[in-house]
């Protein structure tokens, strides 16, 4: 049934906010967005839209809305830029600007000759004055100040946010002037004889030491280590977190906390009791971190009771100053949610506002509650500053590069402590396409792009800014949503949403600032149906795209490597896959069989998978790559070379790929349908395989050395 098309003014409406009113689907068919659809939308934008008379005038305050504000809430410009900026007055009000720059001192801003027409606004004649910002403001965050005439001792002053960013993000050098051969894994999964129960920031230091020493990896990809839950159940995805800008406490190794020797007898050996109990979790064929989590923060809570002392405590007061009400919120949320349960919905009303009086007075009430969930997030900077300067110290050009997830628990701490700086009412998903035919819903709240606007983008800064801390890069999941998000109003399916668009402008030109500070790396997962523009647009910044060997087909033969592009990461397989040996064994159809996820007959599935294997064989065997006959090792090992032909800049093996797994770590379209996230590191028979047994896999010097050409 065809979609009527929504009114003309409704249209406008949306238009002016981002909100697209009409798509291409995967099939290349044309759809009109429902008019239901449109108004929910922009409800959750805070724009009023239920009938006629509210559209108009909602399309006359966001026609006034630049006149009514003396000046935009945010520039946001590039270097060697001299935009333009307006500023409303009153008629006859003179007005000046300068900049305020990060250092403290200001530049004079000058006015352009520009004479635009002043109008009535709210009662007043207000005017607009145009001024050009110069070519060569530095790199940075600085203020836009504007000051209006009035007592010459008390001038009245408007303030807005300006964030100067690089024309093109500096590639780090090995980037830069040539490949880089890595490592991609998920943390969790890496245990060793000494976790406690789930891989750490210590394995990882381990992992990355022995990749650099002896294959000469460059890098470690890493999953998501955002922060879940502070009491069971912990979400398993590192993808579903509840805050992108904190770090989960469960990768912290209790043992490398320097007052773990300071501890008294009996202390120290409730620790040792609580280390015992959780590595017998490393056995178990489930990462379980209902089990695991009570355990170490027991033991965490043994260590802060031990206190601070000397420049330790003063190290722990400068990093609480300098991540400031931000770092006190999450830790708050944290605190409340340990003693009156999760989710926050369930709390009294009084306890909903993180600004209000009732959680000032649980923070006053509580103070050691929160100055834990502070502490521990101080120890987590701290180690992994100590994993990036091992990785590096090991020879690493990169070293760990951390993952950055789409989105955030619709009941996490962010959903709460960010306010109408998330949208409500809406999820962020995508629209059916060809693996996912009835699209997907993440069941997260989306950024409201005129809120990030309104606080100067502080809170996407200080998210991407602590991810790139102490890291050698990151990978943006889902890097198109900083273009565009696919909206599903609440109580719809993904196919009743449609797409809002974002200031890809500002948010790239943020993310490649921090990051070039950061001297990292920025990867954007870009795979799928993705504008061509949009690459363009990623490549021009200087931001690297994703390549899966398995994605790239031209028409019924896989791409050839050549035709890769040159800055990108490029893999053979992807933690939304099974690792490659499975994949071959069509791990990934007997499990879709098998929970029913299948949209053809599972014969016809596994041909047609079948094929495609042959296709890619075939031309490994064309290419000299593979010999005819070879076996599953073999195969896979033709695959990296593949891989090697491309002229990509950036290449990865899966641990999963070295130590022969089977098993997929995810089955996209399932939660507890599949153990999703949970699944440790594994060999072809299905044993647990351990951080000690893995640096003798068989496969890690052959994969290693495919991916670099070498025989």
């Amino acid at each position: 049934m065809t979609t009527p098309a929504p009114p003309p003014r409704l249209v406008e409406l949306a238009h002016a906010y981002g909100v697209a009113t009409e798509y291409w689907d995967w099939l290349g068919e044309h759809v009109t967005v429902s008019a239901e659809a449109i108004r929910s939308v922009l409800t959750a934008l805070g724009v009023e839209a239920s009938g006629d008379e509210s559209v108009e005038a909602a399309l006359l305050d966001v026609e006034l809305a630049p006149w009514r504000r003396t000046l935009p809430a945010t520039v946001v410009s590039r270097e060697g830029w001299t935009p333009w900026v307006a500023a409303h007055v009153v008629e006859g009000t003179g007005v000046t600007l300068h900049v305020v720059l990060e250092d403290g001192t200001t530049r004079e801003v000058p006015q352009v000759d520009h004479w635009v027409e002043p109008r009535e606004v709210d009662g007043h004649r207000v005017g607009e004055a145009t001024f050009e910002l110069p070519a060569d403001l530095p790199l940075g965050w600085h203020r836009i100040v504007a000051t209006t005439e009035g007592d010459a001792l008390d001038p009245a002053t408007t303030e807005a946010t300006l964030v100067v960013t690089p024309r093109r993000l500096a590639l780090p050098p090995a980037v830069a002037e040539g490949r880089v051969v890595g490592l991609q894994t998920q943390l969790y999964q890496v245990r060793s004889e000494e976790s406690w129960g789930i891989g750490d920031l210590r394995d990882l230091a381990d992992l990355a030491t022995w990749a650099a020493a002896a294959h000469d990896a460059d890098f470690v990809l890493i999953n998501p280590l955002h922060a879940a839950e502070p009491v069971v159940p912990v979400e398993p995805s590192p993808y579903l977190p509840t805050t992108r800008r904190f770090v989960s406490p469960l990768y912290l190794r209790v043992e490398d906390i320097p007052e773990m020797g300071r501890l008294e007898h009996a202390a120290h050996r409730q620790v040792l009791r609580l280390a015992a109990e959780a590595r017998a979790l490393n056995a178990v064929d489930r990462i379980d971190r209902d089990a695991a989590w009570p355990l170490k923060k027991e033991a965490l809570r043994v260590v802060f009771d031990a206190g601070l002392t000397g420049q330790r405590a003063t190290s722990f007061e400068a990093f609480c100053e300098r991540e400031g009400e931000g770092l006190t919120t999450f830790a708050t949320w944290c605190a409340i949610g340990e003693v009156h349960g999760l989710p926050w919905t369930g709390w009294s009303a009084d306890l909903h506002d993180p600004a209000g009086p009732a959680v000032a007075a649980f923070r006053r009430s509580h103070p050691d509650d929160v100055d834990f969930h502070r502490w521990m997030q101080w120890l987590l900077e701290q180690q992994l500053g100590a994993t990036q300067q091992e990785a590096r110290s090991a020879g690493m050009s990169l070293g760990i590069v951390q993952d950055l997830a789409v989105g955030v628990h619709p009941l996490g701490a962010d959903a709460w402590g960010l306010g109408d700086a998330l949208a409500r009412g809406v999820t962020v998903g995508a629209p059916p396409d060809q693996f996912n035919q009835l699209g997907q819903d993440w069941s997260q709240p989306p950024w409201r792009p005129d809120r990030l606007a309104d606080l100067g983008y502080a809170p996407f800064r200080d998210m991407v800014r602590t991810v790139l801390r102490d890291s050698g890069g990151i990978r943006v999941d889902h890097i198109i949503g900083l273009f565009r998000l696919w909206w599903i109003p609440a109580g719809g399916t993904p196919a009743d949403g449609t797409y809002v668009h974002y200031d890809h402008e500002a948010l790239i030109g943020i993310l490649v600032l921090e990051a070039q500070r950061a001297g990292a790396v920025v990867i954007g997962e870009d795979l799928g149906v993705v504008a061509p523009e949009t690459r363009d647009y990623m490549l021009d910044r200087g931001l690297v795209g994703t390549s899966i060997l398995w994605f790239e087909w031209e028409g019924d033969r896989p791409k050839p490597p050549e035709h890769y592009r040159d800055l990108c990461l490029s893999t053979v397989t992807t933690h939304d896959l099974p690792p490659s040996a499975g994949y071959l064994s069509l791990a990934h159809v007997d499990i879709r069989e098998e929970l029913g996820l299948l949209t053809r007959p599972v014969e016809e599935e596994r041909a047609h998978e079948l094929a495609s294997i042959a296709t890619l064989r075939d031309a490994c065997v064309e290419r000299g790559l593979l010999a005819t006959g070879a076996d599953t090792d073999e195969v896979v090992e033709a695959l990296h070379r593949w891989m090697a032909l491309t002229p990509s800049r950036m290449l990865a093996v899966s641990l999963a790929d070295v130590v022969g797994d089977l098993r997929a770590v995810n089955q996209p379209g399932t939660n507890d349908e599949y153990p999703n996230w949970r699944v440790p590191l594994s060999g072809p028979d299905g044993r647990v395989v351990s951080l000690e047994e893995l640096k003798g896999a068989e496969l890690a010097p052959l994969l290693f050395a495919a991916l670099r050409g070498e025989r």
